[in-house]
């Protein structure tokens, strides 16, 4: 840190939404995953809950691209953060940060936001379950556990195509010895010739997680991974005779239903006249076409309002609405005592009569 060796009390939580954050560290995971670590550019400390997410501002050429990752740290150890991403084929983002993030790179970054965190969900034991690189959310519980609560009641379970792309692997084998009532179950699906994998192999089923975890109805469930995976874990637990109130998944591509909303009659069309948005910090007003989001008109206007995810989602988008009425339709991106203080997501937020935002 700039200033040298400061104790935590004479530090600033990272509490504001927009920060700057610099590379302190890149590790290989498994090919073709990579860990991410940063610190603050301030002599601030950063606090958030195991399990929630980030939203990175990549500066790729062409302009900025945001990007949103779980945090693979564990708030326990406070001084840095760290992403875990796995690159794909169809990922710029990632593919952006493999190619170009070194140490001493500096970004922005949005957040930290997320309700998928065991912390939100308390209970007497718990059931973690993922493929591929849905592991990083768990592992973020699980290192707040194992600093925290070492004698935490886990069961682990993750699925990888081969024993060499099981992310964490070695620090999982680990905390399996540290942690007493941590139980660790690590399958594979493929077996390729002269592979000396003596561990679980095939496919998660009904079965196979009933074994591995006979009493998982008893248990707090935490799922990621592929939507598919997600579904069928969802199944097998349901068919189980889970209290599905206690089953819990992160995903960015499916909307939870009965998501809340800031509801609002209509008021736009009682005289006809057209609805406009002032967006106070840049000094821009600009008329809201029928049915545009806040968002929209922003873009429309020359007005940027970062956004990553676009469902409400993320929480990204957020910003203060100074005055005027919206309905906001959001997906859990923002807090209820945000909305109270006034906060909305501009991406899913229709405004019912004139806007003044801070933006």
């Amino acid at each position: 840190m700039a200033g040298g060796h400061l104790h935590l009390d004479e530090m600033s939580p990272w509490s504001d939404r927009l920060h700057h954050l610099e590379v302190i560290g890149i590790v290989d995971e498994a090919p073709g995953v990579k860990t991410f670590t940063f610190r603050s550019d301030r002599d601030c400390w950063f606090r958030y809950r195991p399990g929630q997410f980030v939203t990175l501002e990549l500066p790729a050429e062409g302009g900025p691209l945001l990007r949103t990752y779980t945090l693979s740290s564990s708030p326990s150890r406070p001084f840095s953060i760290a992403v875990t991403v796995k690159v794909q084929a169809e990922s710029v983002g990632t593919r952006w940060m493999f190619q170009h993030l070194r140490i001493g790179a500096r970004i922005r970054a949005y957040g930290p936001t997320g309700h998928f965190t065991h912390v939100a969900h308390p209970g007497p034991r718990y059931l973690f379950v993922s493929a591929g690189s849905g592991i990083t959310p768990m592992m973020s519980m699980l290192r707040w556990m194992a600093d925290c609560a070492p004698d935490s009641d886990v069961a682990f379970v993750t699925i990888a195509r081969r024993p060499e792309d099981i992310i964490f692997r070695r620090e999982l084998e680990l905390l399996d010895r540290q942690m007493p009532n941590l139980s660790l179950a690590m399958i594979v699906r493929d077996n390729p010739p002269g592979d000396t994998w003596s561990g679980h192999r095939g496919r998660l089923d009904a079965a196979r997680l009933a074994m591995l975890v006979p009493d998982m109805a008893t248990r707090e469930v935490f799922c990621c991974g592929p939507d598919a995976f997600m579904a069928l874990v969802g199944d097998i637990v349901r068919d189980a005779g889970l209290d599905m109130a206690h089953y819990h998944q992160e995903s960015f591509g499916e909307a939870p239903a009965n998501a809340p909303s800031e509801q609002v009659p209509p008021t736009r069309t009682d005289l006809g006249e057209a609805i406009t948005i002032t967006f106070e910090a840049s000094g821009v007003t600009a008329t809201c076409e029928p049915g545009q989001t806040v968002l929209e008109t922003a873009r429309q206007a020359g007005v940027r309002i970062p956004a990553a995810c676009e469902s409400g989602l993320c929480g990204t988008c957020k910003i203060m609405k100074r005055s005027g009425r919206v309905q906001m339709e959001h997906n859990g991106g923002i807090l209820d005592d945000e909305i109270e203080e006034g906060y909305i997501l501009a991406c899913c937020s229709r405004p019912n009569e004139n806007l003044h935002v801070d933006a």
